[in-house]
């Protein structure tokens, strides 16, 4: 048998070196931004993921430094969500996308525009 503790100060997600040079290209063009991850309720299955490049964290965000280029802020309501997430950056077909290998996920929409989580 093993224990787990909790440690609050442990990374929320995880980002692969593929998503973190996508987020450098896209913040070279945005002086002094970071990116935030929320979570929105939406689509026929409950909740979508939420990306925007912003001026700084909010009061309450959890914040990951992943680099010196590279600061990701997550919000409150999105932490029970996505603890535990990869946020990858993959080639899907023709288009290369932002992808959440999510371990809370319990369903999907088939258009993968929304996500369930056991609450």
């Amino acid at each position: 048998m093993t224990v787990n503790s909790f440690d609050p100060n442990a990374p929320v997600v995880s980002v692969t070196a593929a998503a973190i040079k996508h987020f450098e290209k896209k913040l070279e063009k945005a002086d002094g931004q970071i990116v935030r991850l929320d979570t929105k309720v939406s689509g026929c299955t409950g909740y979508r993921y939420v990306l925007d490049f912003v001026e700084a964290a909010e009061a309450d965000d959890k914040v990951q430094v992943l680099n010196d280029k590279v600061t990701l802020a997550i919000s409150p309501a999105a932490l029970k969500l996505v603890r535990g997430t990869e946020i990858d950056f993959v080639l899907e077909g023709i288009n290369r996308v932002v992808k959440f290998n999510n371990p809370n996920v319990v369903s999907e929409c088939g258009c993968g525009e929304s996500f369930s989580v056991e609450e």
